[in-house]
């Protein structure tokens, strides 16, 4: 997936803030820490650092939005995440983003912090983000 698609799958999926641009996404991915999964239609954007895994973004084009595909995408990068060691996984979310929380609730992450006034709208509002936090299981190693 390229930066370009990343960024116009993004400002679909976020129109009521500002959207990421494709130098944004191209910078992060020269990160060696930053990882994507995912399509064009929805992707993910996370980074391991030190066995913790964060998930920076992810964004479902609206005309694909309620098909599962971010379910399925959050176990995608989760199992990446796994496999780069990470042992929890970190995430935020605007708190009147009632869809991702519950998406966030079934996969088993929990409010642990709050960013008061976090996330700005194009309205000029502001308003909180949760963070939440899962623990990820360990891979199983093969028995010898």
């Amino acid at each position: 997936m390229t930066p370009h698609e990343m960024a116009s799958t993004h400002a679909a999926a976020f129109s009521q803030s500002r959207g990421w641009t494709e130098d944004e996404f191209a910078d992060l991915l020269e990160n060696r820490f930053t990882h994507a999964a995912g399509d064009s239609r929805c992707f993910a954007l996370f980074q391991v650092i030190a066995g913790e895994a964060e998930l920076l973004t992810i964004a479902t084009h609206p005309s694909f939005q309620r098909q599962g595909l971010a379910l399925r995408l959050m176990q995608e990068w989760h199992d990446q995440a796994i496999v780069l060691q990470a042992t929890r996984a970190f995430l935020d979310v605007a708190a009147d983003n009632i869809a991702a929380i519950s998406l966030y609730n079934r996969c088993g992450y929990r409010q642990c912090g709050l960013r008061k006034a976090y996330y700005a709208r194009e309205t000029g509002q502001k308003t909180d983000a949760l963070v939440m936090e899962c623990c990820l299981p360990q891979r199983q190693s093969p028995v010898s």
